[in-house]
């Protein structure tokens, strides 16, 4: 298929970016969307043109570097998935795509699709840990009885793979289904108990302090997130935050 790409441009943070228009021919639609990007580059390198630079690692739909605003949705218009498990056969021939880095305050762009993501990160030291007990004594993680649904619940939580997609279509930017499905994944097990006053309120205030918007419970993170993060992990953050404010 013959494809018209319009791409975010913008050769550093500091620069002012614009949408520059490419034309793309004899794309396989068994490619998925990074492989046309690469061929994209190749043609871009071969006429001496700088390539596009995007986030790609494991291109498995593991690691959630391949974050893409494509045609106004967060990793295109197929459900479930990333950018790199995003096929060509979602689009026609002649069809024109438009693609552009995750907007947020907190997600600054650093050059063409790639954005700075590590306000995630530190959101994450800020409280996302357990303790684990080394004197010798340590219980074995088999041997701690925990239901079948708490168990399968942390699972589900622990699925995020820290995109940020639910930041880029939330019209707020809120990362409150990120950091929701964080505090879940520990407060549903024993094991993250000894913290858990301390993590939903540290959390909490680095994501403030990050600067994402709050949640007004559209609900869209939860249709666009690749992992199908689920809303409810949002309510049991805002449980456990005020019960850990009572507390304190």
């Amino acid at each position: 298929m013959n494809l018209t790409l319009k791409i975010w441009r913008q050769k550093s943070a500091k620069e002012k970016g614009q949408m520059v228009e490419y034309k793309v021919t004899e794309i396989s639609e068994h490619m998925s969307f990074l492989e046309m990007m690469d061929v994209l580059n190749e043609q871009l390198v071969n006429t001496g043109e700088e390539p596009v630079a995007f986030d790609h690692d494991c291109r498995e739909g593991i690691c959630g570097m391949c974050s893409m605003y494509i045609n106004g949705e967060a990793h295109g218009p197929d459900r479930g998935v990333t950018t790199c498990q995003l096929h060509m056969r979602m689009f026609k021939d002649g069809d024109t795509i438009t693609i552009e880095p995750f907007r947020a305050k907190a997600f600054p762009v650093i050059k063409d699709l790639v954005v700075d993501r590590t306000s995630f990160e530190r959101i994450q030291q800020a409280g996302g840990f357990i303790s684990v007990n080394t004197s010798g004594n340590t219980q074995d993680a088999n041997a701690i009885p925990i239901s079948k649904h708490d168990a399968d619940e942390a699972m589900d939580a622990a699925a995020c793979i820290g995109c940020g997609a639910c930041v880029a279509t939330c019209k707020n930017s809120s990362a409150m289904l990120f950091v929701g499905a964080k505090v879940s994944q520990y407060a549903l097990l024993p094991q993250g108990q000894v913290e858990a006053t301390d993590r939903v309120l540290n959390m909490v205030a680095q994501m403030d302090a990050e600067g994402f918007g709050n949640c007004t419970n559209t609900g869209a993170c939860e249709v666009e997130c690749p992992k199908g993060i689920s809303l409810e992990n949002i309510a049991r953050m805002n449980r456990e935050y005020v019960s850990a404010s009572l507390k304190g």
